[in-house]
C-alpha cells in the first residue's frame, strides 16, 4: 500500500481505493494525505503471489559503511575485486535507483524502521542525534513478535545506552562495536580492528581476529544455530569505514595498483575482505541447506567515502564513482544511491535481472513485512512503501516522491542539503533541477527550462516538511537502569562544535566545551557519578600521559600518544542542583554525588583545568547507590 504522503496530486485518484480510511472522500485527500498514520500490510496478498514454502523464509540482511555504488565490479569498477558479489548480482534481483541517507547512522535508523531520519531522532552520527528515538519500532521488533529469532552483528550505531540497544530493540542476540565506528569514543577502549573487545547483549567479550571476520563468523554461528526456526540475522558491518585498517594479505591484492592513492588500496582491501566473507556466508547457507528459501540482500548504508578521488590541481581521477556526482554526505546522486541485491529462490527472486525506478532503504521494513506473511500495523507515519509486487514483477514502482538529505547539524533545517526524487528527476536544494536519465553526473541544471517541475517538487516538500518537523525530537538516555551506566561525550548535545567522538580525539586531550546530554532517571535517590578523561576498563589516572601511540603503516592507521591532561575541579550539574569537588588527578575520576528526582532532566558533568579552560566530562560513570 502507498503511504498516502508520497501520491502525486495527479495521481492520488487513481489509489482512492486503496486508503485506510474509506470515507475520505476526493474532493479532501489532498489534504488529508499527511496525517494519515496508519498502514495495514496484509500477508494474505501476498500468500498467492509469493511461491509456496514450507515455512516463511529466513533474512540475511548485509550491510556495508562507507561502500558506493561504484565500489563493485558489475557495476563498472575494474580495479576493485568483489568476485562473489558480482557473481551474486546475477543470481539476484538488482535495484539500480535505490537511495539511502547520505551517512551511516540516518541510512540505519530510516532502514530499520521505514522512516525518514530526521522523523525518528537520527539526523546526525553524535551530538546526542544518533539515538533512535524509543517509540520507534523496527523490523527485529516486527520479526520478533511474529516468532522469527533475531541476531544482529557489527555496526549498530542507533545508542550505546538504555533503552537504545539492539537487544533492547528487538534483537535476541547482538554483538556489535560502540559508537558509529571500531575505536570511537562509546567503543571499548583501544579497539583498532584486530583482537579486540565488543559488546555482547551490553557486555564486554574479547575476541581474536579482524573485525569483519568476527562479525561474519558470528552471524553463521547465529544461522547454523537457528536454521530449523525462520531468522533475521542483520549483518551490519564497519568496514570499509576508517580506520583504514586490514589485515596485510589484502593491502597486497592492490599495492601495485596505480589507479588508486595509497588510502584506497586500504579501502578497497576492506571491500574485498567483505566479499570473501560474503562468499563464506553463501556456501554456508548452501551447506546447511536453506540457501532457497532465505532472502538475502547485500546494500550499503551511503555514497562511497574513499573509493573515488579527483586531484583538484591534474584534475587526475583515482578510482570509480559510476559517473555520479557527489560523494559520502553530498545531496547529489553519488551521495545517497548505493547498490541493493536481494536473492530469495523459492520466492522467484532471482536472474540477475535490474529494476530500474525509484525505490529507498524506507521501503524495506514494509516490503519484508510483506514477503515474510507478516502483518503490522504502524502507530507512526511511513515513509516507505511494499514493493514487494514490484520486485516481483507484477507491478510497476510506486508513483510517488522521496526526500533524502544531509543534515549533520543540532536541530535539522528546512531546505538543508536537500534532495527531492520523483522518479529519474532531482531537485536539489529547492534551486537545481536535474533529469538523471539524460545527465547522470547532474552537470546541467534544468531548473529555468522547467519551472513548473520546480514548483510542484517544492510544493511536495513544503508540506512534507511541515509534517516531519511536527515528530522531530531528541532521544532520552535513561539512567539507573544498571548498577553503573556510562554515557560519553560522543552523544554530548553540543551546538556549534563536534564532540571528541573517537578515541584519537580522546588521547590528543584538546579540552572540549562543556555541553548537556538529556537523560532520564528512571528512579529517585542517590547516585554516585564518575568523571572520567579516560574510560574505567583503561585503569588510568586522570592526569594520566601515554606513550603507546603507533607510527602509520601501509595497512594500518596511526595511534597517537596520549597526552596529559590536569584538573583543579569537577562540576556536576542537574536541573538546577549544582555539586563541585577538588580533583585529585592521581585518582581514576572524580567521584561526586547528588540527590537526583525521577524524571527527565539535563545533565552537565566538566571539569575546570588547572590553567582555568573549561572541560567536559569524556567519560561519565553513573552508579545508582539505592
Amino acid at each position: 500500500m502507498i503511504p498516502n504522503q508520497y501520491l502525486k496530486p495527479s495521481n492520488l485518484n487513481k489509489f482512492k481505493s486503496k486508503l485506510i480510511f474509506e470515507n475520505i472522500n476526493k474532493s479532501i485527500c489532498h489534504s488529508l494525505f499527511l496525517i494519515i498514520p496508519l498502514i495495514l500490510f496484509s500477508c494474505k496478498e501476498k500468500q498467492e503471489k509469493v511461491k509456496s514454502t514450507e515455512k516463511r523464509p529466513n533474512i540475511v540482511f548485509v550491510i556495508t559503511d562507507d561502500q558506493g555504488y561504484g565500489d563493485l565490479g558489475h557495476t563498472g569498477n575494474t580495479i576493485i575485486k568483489t568476485p562473489a558479489i558480482d557473481k551474486f548480482s546475477t543470481e539476484s534481483v538488482n535495484l539500480t535507483n535505490y537511495h539511502v541517507g547520505t551517512t551511516c547512522a540516518p541510512t540505519r535508523a530510516g532502514l530499520l524502521t521505514g522512516r525518514n531520519c530526521n522523523r525518528n531522532g537520527v539526523w546526525h552520527t553524535i551530538m546526542g542525534a544518533s539515538m533512535l528515538n524509543r517509540e520507534e519500532t523496527t523490523i527485529a521488533n516486527v520479526l520478533q513478535d511474529n516468532s522469527y529469532k533475531t541476531g544482529m552483528f557489527g555496526k549498530w550505531h542507533l545508542g550505546d545506552n538504555s533503552p537504545f540497544h539492539p537487544h533492547e530493540r528487538g534483537f535476541d542476540e547482538a554483538f556489535y562495536h560502540g559508537g558509529g565506528g571500531v575505536g570511537q569514543t562509546p567503543d571499548y577502549w583501544n579497539n583498532d580492528y584486530f583482537d579486540d573487545s565488543y559488546f555482547r547483549n551490553g557486555t564486554p567479550e574479547k575476541k581474536e581476529g579482524y573485525c569483519t571476520d568476527v562479525w561474519f563468523d558470528e552471524a553463521l554461528s547465529f544461522i547454523e544455530d537457528k536454521k530449523d526456526a525462520p531468522f533475521f540475522c542483520y549483518l551490519s558491518l564497519n568496514a570499509p569505514h576508517g580506520p583504514y585498517n586490514l589485515p596485510k594479505e589484502y593491502y597486497d591484492l592492490y599495492k601495485d595498483e596505480t589507479r588508486i592513492e595509497e588510502t584506497q588500496k586500504r579501502f578497497y582491501g576492506m571491500i574485498t575482505n567483505i566479499d570473501d566473507n560474503f562468499s563464506k556466508l553463501l556456501k554456508k547457507l548452501e551447506t546447511l541447506g536453506i540457501a532457497e528459501n532465505t532472502i538475502v540482500v547485500f546494500t550499503t548504508d551511503n555514497g562511497t567515502a574513499r573509493g573515488y578521488k579527483v586531484n583538484d590541481k591534474t584534475n587526475q581521477v583515482f578510482g570509480y564513482n559510476a559517473g555520479m556526482r557527489g560523494t559520502k554526505g553530498s545531496e547529489y546522486d553519488g551521495g545517497h544511491r548505493v547498490p541493493f541485491i536481494i536473492r530469495w529462490p523459492d520466492g522467484g527472486l532471482t536472474g540477475g535481472k535490474s529494476l530500474n525506478d525509484l525505490t529507498a532503504h524506507v521501503d524495506i521494513l514494509p516490503t519484508f513485512v510483506s514477503l515474510t506473511q507478516q502483518k503490522f500495523v504502524p502507530e507512526k507515519t511511513m515513509d516507505g512503501t511494499d514493493i514487494s509486487d514490484y520486485l516481483l514483477g507484477e507491478s510497476e514502482a510506486p508513483d510517488r516522491y522521496l526526500v533524502t538529505d544531509t543534515q549533520r547539524i543540532p536541530w535539522p533545517e528546512k531546505g538543508k542539503n536537500s534532495c527531492v526524487m520523483d522518479d529519474n528527476w532531482r531537485l536539489i536544494k529547492g534551486k537545481e533541477l536535474y533529469n538523471i536519465t539524460e545527465d547522470p553526473g547532474q552537470t546541467t541544471n534544468l531548473a529555468d527550462k522547467f519551472p513548473e517541475k520546480v514548483a510542484e517538487m517544492n510544493a511536495f516538500y513544503e508540506t512534507w516538511w511541515e509534517d516531519v518537523i511536527k515528530e522531530t525530537k531528541f532521544s532520552v538516555i535513561d539512567l539507573g537502569v544498571n548498577d553503573i551506566d556510562v554515557i560519553t561525550c560522543h552523544d554530548a548535545r553540543t551546538v556549534d562544535y563536534y564532540p571528541p567522538w573517537n578515541q584519537q580525539m580522546i588521547r590528543k586531550g584538546k579540552p572540549m566545551e562543556p555541553a548537556p546530554f538529556t537523560v532520564n532517571f528512571v528512579k529517585a535517590g542517590k547516585y554516585r557519578f564518575h568523571l572520567r578523561r579516560w574510560p574505567s576498563e583503561s585503569g588510568l589516572a586522570l592526569s594520566a600521559a601515554l606513550k603507546d601511540g603507533k607510527p602509520e603503516t601501509l595497512y594500518k592507521a596511526p595511534i597517537v600518544n596520549g597526552k596529559s591532561m590536569k584538573f583543579a575541579k569537577a562540576h556536576l550539574k542537574i536541573a538546577d542542583n549544582n555539586v563541585e569537588i577538588d580533583v585529585d588527578n592521581n585518582a581514576e575520576a572524580a567521584v561526586l554525588e547528588m540527590e537526583v528526582p525521577h524524571g527527565e532532566t539535563e545533565l552537565l558533568a566538566y571539569f575546570d583545568m588547572e590553567d582555568g579552560t573549561s572541560c567536559n566530562a569524556f567519560y561519565i560513570d553513573v552508579e545508582k547507590m539505592n
